[in-house]
């Protein structure tokens, strides 16, 4: 059979442009390896409708919702080669199968590169936070941490003081003059010790251990990680990308199109921002994009 439509990944972005796709009445073929970024956070917060529930609950349930039209087929693979004959994508699944589509939907997400910091792992997406909007409001005036992992690191310490009172752990680096003042300015203590390690009981915190064998009370640790794509498939398809201060991202234009033909993206992979709401919206634009070149040709 060939899809108007294969979108790789069914995570927020991919499943709400599989919805608007089957609600035009395409052929859809969504390939999904049930394992979204947000995966290991106990709730979602800030989406229109479902604050505070469970991302993998919501997942089962559009997916489920999805799955009610005819026109669309969901495969738990994972897609493993792309290419493009005779004017259609051929895609390779993990299962020795093949998908033969007319549009491609780059949606396959991010992977975050965590730190080796004993305790650390264990508690991300609970205790272990990166966005303060999304998590932030849980430990409101409770004492929270930065890590410092990168050059966006400091831009974060300033931020995280909106929901309570912050330490900005230095962890071997240094800092400028103006960084020094930034965060002074917003009250943010400067702790220079280098981190050993994680405290607290299952997957709270409770404190940091320092290298001289001190422990500082903490309730919340914010990262910047850097991350990952999790496929090469924009590389192997020839899809432009650009650097970001974490990570790369597809390149896109407003309407979700990258520099191939008929290859689209949505989601974390294009951007900087990184919530719910942004990847349905990426979905949703993706989706619009593809149907109008099923109706009216793409273009060269």
């Amino acid at each position: 059979m060939q899809y108007d439509a294969i979108i790789i990944g069914g995570s927020f972005a991919g499943l709400s442009a599989a919805l608007y796709l089957a609600r035009a009445r395409r052929s859809v073929c969504v390939l999904d390896t049930r394992k979204p970024r947000n995966r290991f956070a106990r709730a979602s917060h800030g989406f229109f409708a479902q604050d505070g529930s469970d991302p993998l609950i919501m997942l089962d349930n559009m997916r489920r919702q999805v799955e009610t039209y005819p026109t669309l087929r969901i495969l738990e693979e994972a897609a493993t080669d792309a290419r493009r004959e005779d004017g259609r994508f051929s895609v390779n699944l993990a299962n020795g199968e093949t998908v033969i589509g007319i549009n491609l939907l780059l949606a396959f997400g991010i992977r975050d590169l965590l730190p080796e910091l004993p305790g650390l792992a264990e508690r991300w997406g609970h205790s272990v936070l990166h966005c303060p909007y999304c998590h932030g409001y849980e430990f409101s005036g409770r004492r929270l941490g930065v890590l410092n992992m990168s050059p966006m690191s400091v831009h974060q310490a300033c931020l995280i003081p909106e929901w309570g009172p912050t330490t900005f752990f230095l962890n071997g680096g240094t800092l400028n003059a103006q960084a020094t003042a930034d965060l002074e300015q917003r009250g943010v203590t400067i702790e220079t010790v280098a981190v050993e390690g994680l405290v607290g009981e299952g997957r709270n915190l409770s404190a940091i251990r320092l290298a001289d064998g001190r422990e500082k009370p903490l309730d919340a640790l914010f990262i910047g990680p850097s991350y990952r794509f999790n496929s090469d498939l924009a590389e192997r398809l020839g899809c432009a990308t650009e650097a970001g201060p974490l990570g790369s991202m597809i390149t896109v234009d407003e309407m979700k199109a990258t520099n191939v033909r008929e290859v689209y993206a949505a989601g974390d992979v294009t951007r900087m921002g990184h919530t719910v709401t942004f990847a349905c919206a990426d979905g949703v634009m993706a989706a619009l994009a593809i149907h109008r070149s099923l109706v009216f040709g793409s273009g060269e």
